[in-house]
């Protein structure tokens, strides 16, 4: 009985869990969408800026090949499968195809747990940075990511940026993905510059177009930092869903393994009683007669 309870208190710990996940889920969701239409919003400036270019071509400053920037995004908390697991590894994979060696990795992580695997797989860590609970909580850490990189490059030269995150699919599905965001893909802002304008009347701006590029860059890695943090937090609580929902299914099997234990010791006991007194009902029988 008291094993049924205790299972039963857990289940209601795991209900209310995958109850939060669920609403979390929602809500960054809402966020990305946000995000996109942003980027999307910023893309358009990037276009119009580009289109007032009179070079026929656009150029973005090289990078060093022998060194890098990697921001991995992972979790603080536990109970999320195999989140930290799969983005790490699809982190040194990446970096050991670009023939990066673990000298030339500049390592920012987002999550102990994934600072903890990287750790474990012989990966020396520079900086680690709490994940945020919540929305509110993204915009600060987006702050001190560019900080952080904006120094990095200062001090090292120009060197590529890559993001290491989980990118959520839908419901409790997701996948470890990938971005460069630094330098900016000349073959994207070529095909920008080159896009038609989707609207009747062509932008005009009155700033200089090299202050406002430069602000609108700024933008561009703010919205994508933004959204790679936004997506990792979907794919943590998509991941601890799904390890609540086999929690779950675990849960009710040892219940029902339990219930049927509890039944059965409860009518052997009632079992026994039974016989007792009829032991004891023809004992006093037995007794009656011989007097």
């Amino acid at each position: 009985k008291r094993r049924l309870d205790s299972i039963g208190d857990l289940q209601s710990v795991v209900k209310t869990m995958k109850a939060m996940a669920a609403v979390n889920i929602r809500q960054y969701e809402k966020a990305a969408a946000a995000l996109d239409e942003y980027s999307h919003t910023v893309e358009l400036g990037l276009q119009a800026v580009l289109r007032q270019r009179s070079e026929t071509a656009v150029t973005v400053r090289s990078a060093s090949r022998e060194s890098i920037v990697a921001l991995v995004f992972g979790s603080d908390q536990g109970m999320c499968g195999q989140l930290n697991e799969q983005v790490v590894r699809h982190c040194l994979d990446t970096l050991t195809e670009l023939k990066i060696k673990p000298d030339g990795r500049d390592m920012l992580v987002v999550g102990h747990r994934a600072a903890g695997r990287l750790e474990d797989e012989s990966q020396p860590v520079n900086d680690v940075f709490p994940v945020p609970t919540s929305i509110e909580g993204v915009t600060p850490l987006i702050q001190k990511l560019l900080l952080q990189i904006e120094g990095r490059l200062d001090q090292g030269g120009p060197r590529p940026v890559h993001l290491f995150y989980s990118r959520h699919l839908s419901g409790a599905s997701y996948r470890p993905d990938r971005m460069r965001l630094l330098p900016l893909d000349r073959i994207w802002l070529e095909k920008l510059r080159q896009k038609s304008w989707p609207g009747p009347s062509l932008p005009l701006f009155s700033m200089d177009r090299n202050d406002l590029f430069s602000a609108l860059v700024r933008q561009y890695l703010t919205v994508y930092l933004a959204a790679a943090a936004v997506q990792s937090l979907a794919s943590e609580n998509a991941s601890r869903l799904a390890a609540m929902q086999g929690a779950e299914k675990n849960i009710e099997e040892q219940m029902e393994d339990l219930q049927r234990a509890y039944h059965q010791q409860r009518q052997m006991a009632i079992t026994e009683e039974l016989l007792d007194i009829v032991s004891g009902f023809e004992a006093l029988s037995r007794t009656g007669d011989g007097s």
